[in-house]
């Protein structure tokens, strides 16, 4: 993130923002400008992602589902983002922690065994070890004395839509968050690819809530993806995963998704539809 905050700092903070007796690496100052930047590029990425999978990939069918909430897509927008900023709050924390360099984050692609070959076997690595700690946090969220103050509230949208990707408990959000920010803690990893894999899961997370069911074949057995994530939504104890389906095989958790089997929140549209037609 320390990318970003110096971008920042040169064309925007210091020139207009802070007064120049205000060094940049005062770590108040570094805290208040991760502030500003995860906020406003929060809800840059949220809104602009999550509006693009609604207009071109949600099916607006799904709208009149008898699951779906009176005014829901204007629900889910309103929580995110009253959500976003009490997200934040500990995110920047972890933020701050890496840009005065606590983190393992490194700059120099040179200085590894490897070379540019590091950077798939790191994202590789971070996918596989932030799907497995997802995993367990989610799971752990659904407990008795957890779910119904910090889950529920996203467990609201039975049939969600893009928007309802961020609409979480501001604790919940940050525990399904934080293997994100623990894994440059723990093992070494390029600054540009984190920023990458940062915006990738933010991408992915709305992907997940966009009801678009499509997967190659080869990648159904393994990829955790809509139809995975709208079935735990509809059946609350399946389909924990974040990424994979390993954990939710190991887990005994795992669901095949009730799309594939002509299930699907949209085919009970289509078949109201038809009864409808037969008068």
């Amino acid at each position: 993130m320390d990318i970003v905050l110096n971008f920042a700092d040169h064309y925007l903070f210091t020139p207009y923002v802070y007064p120049a007796r205000w060094e940049e690496s005062d770590p108040l100052r570094q805290y208040l400008s991760l502030l500003v930047i995860v906020m406003a590029g929060g809800y840059l990425l949220y809104l602009s992602t999550a509006s693009l999978g609604y207009l071109f990939l949600f099916d607006k069918r799904l709208l009149q589902h008898p699951q779906m909430l009176k005014d829901q897509v204007k629900l889910e927008i309103q929580y995110a983002c009253w959500s976003v900023p009490y997200m934040s709050l500990p995110t920047c924390v972890m933020f701050l922690l890496e840009v005065r360099g606590y983190s393992k984050l490194y700059d120099n692609i040179d200085d590894t065994s490897l070379g540019y070959l590091s950077l798939a076997r790191d994202a590789i690595l971070f996918l596989f070890f932030t799907d497995m700690l997802i995993y367990w946090i989610h799971r752990g969220l659904h407990h008795r004395l957890l779910y119904k103050t910090l889950h529920k509230p996203h467990h609201k949208w039975k049939v969600p839509t893009p928007f309802a990707s961020h609409a979480f408990h501001p604790l919940d959000g940050f525990a399904q968050s934080f293997p994100y920010h623990l894994y440059p803690f723990l093992f070494p990893l390029h600054k540009g690819l984190y920023l990458g894999l940062f915006l990738f899961v933010n991408v992915w997370t709305v992907s997940i809530h966009d009801g678009d069911f499509r997967v190659p074949d080869t990648l159904k057995p393994i990829v955790n993806g809509s139809a995975h994530h709208t079935d735990h939504h509809l059946f609350f104890d399946y389909n924990y995963g974040q990424f994979f389906t390993l954990w939710d095989r190991i887990g005994g958790s795992f669901r095949a998704p009730s799309a594939w089997e002509g299930k699907a929140p949209i085919d009970d549209i289509n078949r109201m539809g038809a009864k409808a037609k037969r008068g």
